[in-house]
């Protein structure tokens, strides 16, 4: 896999706010021409959320599972002075700058356990991309997948590598397990585990989550409060996720045993 292209557009008029998620996320159009679901900068977990989602949709294409095209979004200041709804207009104001944007998928609908099919590749292929990205927001109460044209696809990654809101013992949190695999609403369907390790290991290398991590703007990785800088922060990614890469014989195998 070559290093991802991410291309950035300016964000040309806001459309509407979606408030199922907590974090305010909403549909904006671009001056490309095209819908974006818009993750805010300012919103509660900030960057640092804007960083898992960029990593754990990357890494998620690398395996060969669909994610919408993501995009860095310019927001003006110019959109916070005409918003009248408060709540909205101080998330505008502390978002100006780069943000980031996933296509949007017109008439796509929510992936339920109950209705939609997925194949057991796939399935497992998230069960471990989970593991490998420490994600605990996939469960059958939210299960941050869509069905669209039949295909299945992934979105929201944010709570993800949750290890980076407090950078402390970063190093033991890459070689835990992740006990929270029980709860993951495709362990059920997710039959060919062995299979989607292999394939994995061989879509995935040090060298492509170096490549991933290499395109995190930097002024993401800027925070006066964390003890780590930048390039601190692009190394620890790195050496989080390739550790967890090479133990993902653990984490299929705890995959398996709570299945």
């Amino acid at each position: 896999m070559s290093k991802p292209e991410i291309r950035t557009v300016d964000v040309i008029r806001y459309v509407t706010p979606l408030r199922e998620g907590g974090s305010l996320p909403a549909i904006v159009d671009a001056d490309d021409d095209f819908p974006y679901v818009i993750k805010f900068r300012g919103a509660g977990q900030g960057k640092k959320a804007l960083i898992a989602e960029l990593i754990g949709g990357e890494l998620a294409r690398a395996m060969g599972l669909k994610v919408p095209e993501l995009v860095f979004m310019n927001l003006d200041e110019s959109f916070s002075k005409t918003e009248p709804d408060e709540e909205i207009q101080d998330l505008l104001r502390f978002s100006v700058g780069l943000n980031l944007g996933l296509h949007y998928l017109a008439g796509a609908i929510t992936f339920d356990p109950l209705v939609s099919e997925a194949d057991a590749l796939s399935a497992s292929k998230v069960v471990l991309l989970d593991a490998l990205i420490t994600n605990i927001d996939r469960t059958h109460r939210n299960t941050n997948m869509l069905i669209w044209h039949k295909e299945l696809w992934l979105i929201d990654h944010g709570a993800a590598l949750y290890f980076h809101h407090s950078w402390n013992n970063w190093e033991e949190h890459a070689k835990r397990g992740f006990a929270s695999v029980k709860d993951h609403v495709m362990l059920g369907i997710a039959d060919a585990l062995p299979e989607a390790e292999e394939e994995i290991k061989k879509r995935v290398s040090r060298e492509t989550i170096a490549d991933i991590v290499s395109v995190i703007p930097e002024e993401w990785l800027e925070d006066e409060a964390d003890p780590l800088g930048p390039a601190e922060k692009r190394n620890a990614y790195i050496d989080f996720i390739a550790t967890r890469l090479d133990n993902l014989e653990t984490f299929r195998k705890e995959a398996e045993n709570a299945r």
